[in-house]
Formats: structure tokens, sequence, C-alpha cells
């Protein structure tokens, strides 16, 4: 009797070995011994989850070697939950603190990442790693917070040595302001000490290169300043700025027109907008309708330089200051409109960087302007002015006039862009066992009225180009396998994005393996932990309505066939009652226990994670007695516990 009751003990003892403790955590610190990270990971992640919650004290040593792990592998989302989780569970090195930090930062988590490092510093004040991290991650955030797409280049093909500035776009050709010592007159300005300004052009040559700039045909230019100009909008009609200057009147600018008839344009004359002869008009913007001329003038205002406005289809009495929302008491000039509703303009009152900066207005319903800075880098500590829109482009793109940069505050010609977005979704297709599908479909339909279909490369990936701030509802497919649907939404951050989208598709002919399902010890009541993993398998069968399944539970090799029969039967059957319960057909599923009768055959997949076994081993009981390590044998009974469906029908209530 006694020695019954040792033979029971012993067995007993094997039983509680094998179906709780799992993984050792000596395994899992030689594996981070040998730098193999990811075997590691995946055995500390085993550990922890084996874990008791009141086991504290081991659980954040797991928790945080798990976090080692992880960020030996860049994987800091991974690593700073693990890190989290050690300082939860009171692990003493304050290294974890640090580490939190530094994966948070990495995981460009900024505003965490400051307070993660303040509270390391108040443990360990002068942390030079911690100070330069901590400044690091608040420089990081007032960048991303303050965002800018464009790019802004020097437009040196159509600069010169002298003062080049205020382009305007006339269809496809370039008009632009300028100094250069080839302009007609022979005079230097008053006002800037340079030759006069002219008013010269620059096309594209038949591979749409632009050639090299020169002056406008015709009789435009003079003696004068003439420059800073716009059209109307069948282009036939130039708008300028001329200079004014006579004995008995101060220095000033006016507006006049010039007609083009085939490549000439003829002598400008006057365009009156008022009797005033005292003040200033420049800068003339015609609204593409050709309701309205913009235009700069020192007329009594808000002070300084104003924009105003005059109908030119009724001018009389229609003369605007466009008023408080626009016009300051310093400089507001250059207006430029993109559209009858929104205008561009240069003001040195509006809150910017330094010197002219170009604001963005908006008319609103209200017949109010909201106003934007358009921020950096189209903005600089210089004066920046004078925009154009090439509007043949399909996205926003031109050229505008900045002094930024010269110490002689010599205006100059720069490109801007602002690139279409890229956001991209990127993926792979796989079945269960990692392995590609390549043909697979991938159909992905969007809020905002798309709808995209691909075909799986080779490799099995797939690529799709998306929108910001859509949701979109995803669903990959192949012959021999069940369909897998996902749903997601791109953010509405005006930048660029990458996602990334696995699908692994389970097989209408194979068993397929139900990952991260767990049971109390020695009983078939299933752990709180395996929620997600059951209801993805619902959301499956959702999915693929017309399948039936049977679901089955395998055990491993120790103790009686009679008791891993029950046992795995009863584990199968909970999973059953828990699809019924989320709204799954009872006459679409089946459940059956096979015990230790089925051992694993090792596939490409077990044996990437376990290279200790090779594609084609059969665990079975003399295979796995066989192996000269237990780690080894540890392992291969791991794999054979395991939770599986088949799928039994594909026909379910197809009439």
């Amino acid at each position: 009797m006694k020695n019954l009751v040792l033979t029971l003990s012993i067995i007993l003892a094997a039983m509680l070995f094998g179906g709780c403790r799992g993984p050792k955590l000596a395994t899992a610190d030689a594996q981070m011994k040998r730098g193999e990270y990811y075997d590691a990971s995946k055995t500390y992640r085993k550990i922890y989850n084996n874990l008791k919650r009141d086991d504290r004290s081991t659980r954040g040593e797991v928790a945080y070697k798990m976090g080692e792990a992880h960020r030996m592998l860049s994987q800091y989302a991974r690593a700073s939950a693990a890190y989290q989780n050690a300082i939860r569970y009171g692990y003493p090195e304050m290294d974890a603190q640090l580490y939190l930090a530094q994966t948070l930062h990495a995981d460009g988590k900024y505003a965490q990442a400051i307070r993660a490092y303040e509270e390391y510093l108040m443990q360990v004040p002068g942390s030079p790693e911690a100070q330069s991290g901590l400044e690091g991650a608040r420089l990081a955030l007032n960048l991303k917070e303050h965002p800018t797409r464009y790019t802004v280049r020097n437009a040196k093909t159509f600069n010169s040595r002298r003062a080049d500035f205020a382009p305007m776009f006339n269809d496809e050709t370039l008009y632009f302001t300028t100094t250069n010592e080839k302009v007609k007159g022979t005079q230097r300005s008053e006002i800037t000490g340079m030759k006069k300004s002219d008013i010269w052009m620059v096309k594209k040559n038949e591979q749409g290169q632009w050639m090299r700039p020169e002056p406008v045909e015709g009789e435009l230019n003079s003696e004068m300043d003439e420059g800073i100009v716009s059209f109307s909008p069948d282009g036939n009609t130039m708008y300028l700025t001329k200079a004014r200057r006579a004995p008995n009147y101060n220095t000033g600018v006016e507006i006049f027109t010039s007609q083009r008839s085939d490549a000439q344009w003829s002598a400008p004359v006057k365009f009156d907008i008022t009797g005033d002869t005292i003040s200033s008009f420049g800068h003339p913007a015609v609204s593409p309708s050709g309701e309205f001329l913009y235009f700069t003038s020192d007329m009594p205002g808000n002070g300084g330089k104003d924009i105003w406005r005059i109908n030119l289809k009724e001018r009389a009495g229609s003369l605007e200051n466009l008023g408080d929302d626009i016009n300051t008491s310093g400089n507001e000039e250059f207006p430029y409109m993109l559209t009858d509703s929104i205008m561009i303009f240069a003001s040195d009152g509006h809150p910017g960087l330094g010197g002219l900066d170009m604001f963005r207005a908006e008319l609103q319903a209200d017949g109010h302007w909201t106003v934007s800075n358009m921020g950096t880098p189209l903005n600089s500590q210089g004066d920046d002015f004078g925009i154009t829109y090439d509007r043949s482009a399909d996205h926003p793109t031109g050229y505008f006039s900045s002094n930024r940069g010269d110490a002689r505050g010599y205006d100059h010609l720069y490109s801007f862009e602002l690139p279409d977005l890229q956001i991209v979704l990127n993926g792979w297709i796989t079945d269960l066992e990692e392995e590609p599908i390549p043909g697979a479909i991938v159909r992905i339909v969007g809020t905002d009225g798309s709808n995209q279909r691909t075909a799986a490369g080779g490799d099995g990936s797939y690529s799709f180009k998306l929108n910001r701030g859509v949701s979109y509802a995803m669903m990959a497919g192949a012959r021999g396998f069940l369909n897998a649907r996902q749903e997601f939404t791109t953010d509405t951050a005006e930048a660029d994005a990458e996602y990334g989208i696995d699908f692994m598709l389970a097989s209408l002919s194979q068993p397929n393996i139900v990952e991260n399902i767990f049971y109390d010890f020695d009983k078939a009541t299933l752990r709180p932990e395996s929620q997600k993993a059951l209801d993805e398998l619902a959301e499956l069968l959702r999915d693929n309505p017309n399948i039936t399944i049977e679901m089955t539970s395998h055990t491993d090799r120790k103790g009686s066939e009679e008791y891993n029969i029950d046992l795995s039967h009863r584990r199968a059957k909970s999973v059953v009652d828990y699809l019924i319960e989320a709204g799954i057909s009872a006459d679409r599923l089946q459940y059956q226990g096979y015990g230790k009768t089925k051992p694993k055959t090792v596939t490409k997949r077990v044996a990437r994670l376990y290279p200790q076994f090779k594609e084609g081993d059969v665990l079975t009981e003399e295979f796995i007695l066989a192996l000269p390590e237990e780690a080894d044998r540890e392992a291969a009974d791991q794999i054979n516990r395991r939770t599986e469906f088949n799928v039994l029908s594909v026909d379910y209530r197809i009439r």
C-alpha cells in the first residue's frame, strides 16, 4: 500500500509538472545568454502566462526579462508593456524605469516617455542618459505637434544675382519680377538701389523642362519699375504694378493693365480705382472667377498697408477693405486668390516667424475670414511672400519668393510642393503554418466609397494605397482556405503613414490549431486569457457562415489513455459551449477529444520555433522518451497539448 501511494504521488507530480509549470526559467535565461532573443521572448511569455497572479516577485522578474528580450529585438511596444508589468509587480531594479522611458521614446510615445524619464530622474538625479533622453523626447514632441509636409527648394534655374520675386502662373508660363542686370532700364531704382524691375517669363520645352528665363515680349517693360502681376481668367489681360515717379508726387505704385495679342503684350494702361492720387495701389490679384480684383494699398484703413478689393464687373461703389480678420496695424500685402474663397497673403502684423509670413485665409458663410499661418518651411525668419500655384498639377505645388538666408536682403524664387500623402497598407497572407498563399485575393472597402482588390504575390505579400481618416473593412480569401476579415481606421494626421495587416487563413482540408486557449489544470474550465482567441474563432465562423467544424482537443503523453480521452473530450466541449454562447448555431459545431492518440507531426512552422525537431517528426511517446534532454521532452509535450478544429462541410444551409 505504501509503495502504491508513493507511485501515485510520483505520477501526480509528473502530471503537475507537465501540465502547469511549462517552460523553465533557466531555459529562457540560457536562450537570452546565447542571444536567442526571439526564442527567449516566447519562452518568457509562456512562463509569465503560467504564473499565478499572487506570485508577484516571479512575475516581476519574468516581465523584466521579457522586456529585455523584446528590447534586443527592437520590439519597443512590447518591451515597454513588459517593463510596465515589471514595475507594477514591484521589480526592484531602477533600470526597469529607465528602459521603460527609452522604449516608450523609441516607440514614438513622447508624452509618456517624458513622464517616465522624469520619474526616473526623481530616483536617480543627474543621470546623463535620462537627461539626454528627456531633452530628445521634448524636442520630438514639439516637432510632432507642429508638422509640415511642404518641401521647399531654391529655384536656381530662375534666380539671378539680384532680386527675383512675385512669381505668377498664366497657364503653363511662369511670369515673375526681376532686377537682374539684363533688364530694359539703365537707371537704378530709388527704392532698392538695384536696376529697376522688369517682368520676365519662363516656358517649358517639349520635354516639360523649364527653359531659360527671358523678357516678356512687347511694349510692357520700360525704364520704370514693372512687376507683381496677375491675369484675367482667360489669360489675355495682365494686371501689373508700375512705379509712379514724378517731381510733384511721392514715390508710389499704381495698377496698370496690358493686353496680349499673340505673344506680344501691349503698353500698360493705368487702371483707375479711385480719384485718390496720393495713396499707392499695387500687388493686384484677380479672383479665379474674374469677379474681384484684390490689391494692396496704404489708403487709410487698419494701419500700414491693407488688402482691399473691387468688383471688376460693377466697379462703382464696390471698393471694400477686407477688415480686421485680414488687416492689422502692420502690413498685409501680396494677395493671391487660390479660389474665390481662399486667399493667401503676406503679413508682418499677424503672429509669425519673423518678417513677412504667408497666411491662408478662408472666407466663411457669415462673411468672416479665418486666418492661419502656413508654417515652416514655407515661412522663415526672413520675408516670405508672393506665392503662385500650378493649377494644372494634381497636388499643391508652385513657387513663391523669399529673402531667407540672403545677407543682402535680395529676394529669390523658391519652389514648393505638398506631396500626396503616402498612406500605404502592406501585409502578408499565409496559412496557419505561416507559409505564403500566392494569389490569395484581398478586398478592401472604405467609408470614402473606395473599393479595391488585389492578389497576393508569390511571397504572399500585398499592398494598397489608402486615404487618411477613413475606416476600412477587409476580406482575404483563397481557394482551399476560409475567408478572414479585419477592420481598421487610418489616422487623421496629415502625415505619411504605413500600416501593416497580415492575414492567416485557416485550411479547409487540414487541422487548424487555435493558439492561446488555456484551461485550468486537470480541468476543462476555460481560463479568462482564452477569451480573445475564442472570440476570434467565433468571428471566423461568422465570416464563413456556410461551414461546419469539429473542435478537437489533444493532450500530452502523460496519464492514462482513458483519463486523457475524457479530459480532452470535456475541453473540446467547453470550446463548443463558448461558441454557442457567442451566437454560433449548435448544428454547425461538433467536438471530439483525442487525448494522446494523435501526436503532432512537426510542420515547417513548428520546426522553426523548435529547431531541435525537424519537419516530419511525429511526436509519439516513443520518440519523446528517446530524446536525451529533459527540456526537449518538455517542449514536445507542449507541442502535443493543443486545441484544433477541422472543417467538416462548406455547404451549411446552402440551397
